[in-house]
């Protein structure tokens, strides 16, 4: 069976408070994206398990990926047997956009339909939460605001479909841990679900990512690409997650493939 697991986007990003065991309380609205990796899993007639990468290559060792950790963790309690999987990696990682979250979910809805288990949409939540906090979305994959440590999931009634997105990741991998050494938690004045309500074209002087703050000041290039986003016309621009990719929103968006030299680009519709 094959899927293509899409990524997303944050559409502003604020960082709360902190929990006991350490764990950042967070506010963000994610929406999904019409770009995607994909994804083969069949069952293994050989009787072994196996996980094969092409596309843009990979940090980490390929048995530690997380889509090989999906199946694990429904092996254990359903023993559904060995699998054949192919991921074929579009989306790049370290860019704030969910695509090995993305990959991990999608695993857990195949096999779920593969082997026929019938598990609820609730109970592949669960699931999914236990691999990474932005996880959870993707087995919805419809816009929410996400809460708690990410894996509170309120729909939101948010439809981008009339604006075009440009996608800019420059060659810096952001680690999470970087990300959030420079972030000072605090509550928000007015909360992230109610701002999001207002029109698209307010969202500049709205919506806010803490994580660019620490991030722009450690490498200012991406700074310069979100600007370098409102220059060339877009309504909104920000950094998806904790980086290092930024996106803009455009009502008519224009060429922008040289415009950004050793970056990833990628443009399309919402």
């Amino acid at each position: 069976m094959i899927s293509f697991p899409n990524c997303k986007i944050n559409l502003g990003l604020s960082i709360t408070g902190k929990f006991s065991d350490g764990y950042h309380r967070l506010e963000t609205v994610i929406y999904p994206l019409l770009f995607s990796d994909i994804l083969e899993v069949i069952p293994s007639v050989e009787g072994t398990n196996e996980l094969t990468v092409s596309g843009i290559p990979l940090p980490g060792k390929t048995d530690e990926n997380l889509c090989l950790k999906a199946w694990k963790q429904l092996n254990e309690v359903y023993n559904i047997g060995a699998v054949e999987m192919h991921l074929h990696k579009i989306v790049p990682a370290g860019a704030g956009l969910g695509g090995g979250s993305a990959d991990a979910a999608f695993t857990l809805k195949i096999l779920n339909e593969i082997f026929r288990l019938q598990l609820t949409e609730t109970v592949l939540t669960g699931f999914a939460a236990r691999l990474g906090m932005d996880c959870p979305f993707f087995i919805v994959n419809s816009p929410a605001l996400a809460t708690g440590r990410g894996e509170i999931l309120e729909p939101v009634d948010i439809n981008l479909s009339g604006y075009h997105i440009a996608v800019v990741k420059p060659d810096i991998h952001i680690s999470t841990a970087e990300a959030y050494s420079g972030v000072k938690p605090a509550e928000k004045p007015i909360p992230l679900g109610r701002l999001i309500r207002e029109p698209v074209e307010k969202w500049k002087n709205l919506l806010v990512n803490d994580f660019e703050s620490s991030v722009f000041g450690l490498y200012p290039v991406i700074r310069k690409i979100k600007e370098k986003l409102y220059g060339t016309g877009a309504v909104y621009a920000a950094m998806s997650g904790s980086g290092s990719a930024v996106y803009g929103l455009f009502e008519n968006i224009p060429d922008l493939k040289n415009e950004f030299p050793g970056c990833f680009v990628w443009q399309g519709r919402l």
